[in-house]
């Protein structure tokens, strides 16, 4: 039997079309070509998305300690330690973890975002990189999240409010681009309503900043919701 159709039996018919739908990241098509994105045309981006997450979450001394879910191949999760924070990776996708632990020596757990299997204050902070646009129930999920981390949450996110956007959902139109086709693109603006939503009752402080910008353009970071890519950090204060 081909390894394809044997990786495609490892997982239940449930889990591939997790939240009732089907999933990029449950397709090896796309999962074993992940990190090659990076590598290629997505590197520069990569480059100030990191500097922006650095920036946010750096200001907060009492983050030692991460969980990163939807981690994936890990790209992101290996890289927190250059930054001195110990992460933690977790995923939904056995593909993505099957990747990830030939790329990650820390510990990888395999689960839903919607019901972390943490206790109360495991880590110092939860990290959602280009994930979090995929939650169906995302009130839920910042509350798991704010359950587990005890300092803060930080996120990066595709921005809604970039010129690309048009060109995203001409792609998924056309079946070009899988992995926006389940996506929901999130604002600032949009996003801090949800949180606010999730958080009510807490007392937290949000700061964002966006990057994904022509690299013409005079700077490459800014505290306008206009660009390909935003980080924010909630940070809990109670």
């Amino acid at each position: 039997m081909e390894i394809e159709k044997v990786n495609q039996q490892l997982v239940p018919e449930k889990t591939q079309t997790w939240q009732g739908r089907s999933e990029w990241f449950f397709n090896r098509k796309y999962t074993d070509t992940y990190e090659e994105y990076y590598e290629g045309p997505y590197k520069r981006a990569e480059v100030w998305q990191k500097k922006i997450l650095e920036q946010l979450i750096s200001k907060d001394t009492r983050v030692k300690t991460l969980l990163e879910f939807g981690c994936g191949t890990t790209r992101f999760t290996r890289w927190w330690k250059d930054i001195g924070i110990k992460a933690t990776g977790g995923d939904i996708s056995p593909f993505m973890l099957s990747q990830a632990l030939h790329r990650f020596d820390g510990d990888l757990v395999m689960a839903d975002s919607h019901h972390l299997p943490f206790k109360d204050n495991t880590f110092d902070a939860l990290a959602f990189i280009t994930t979090f646009e995929y939650y169906k129930d995302p009130v839920k999920v910042i509350r798991e999240a704010a359950r587990v981390g005890r300092h803060g949450i930080i996120m990066g996110m595709m921005n809604r409010n970039t010129p690309k956007l048009i060109r995203r959902r001409t792609q998924q139109l056309f079946g070009k681009n899988e992995f926006y086709v389940t996506a929901t693109f999130y604002t600032p603006k949009t996003l801090i309503k949800t949180i606010d939503k999730a958080l009510e009752g807490r007392d937290y402080t949000i700061e964002w900043t966006t990057t994904g910008l022509p690299k013409w353009f005079p700077v490459q970071k800014w505290n306008v919701p206009i660009g390909d890519f935003f980080a924010l950090y909630v940070k809990f204060n109670d």
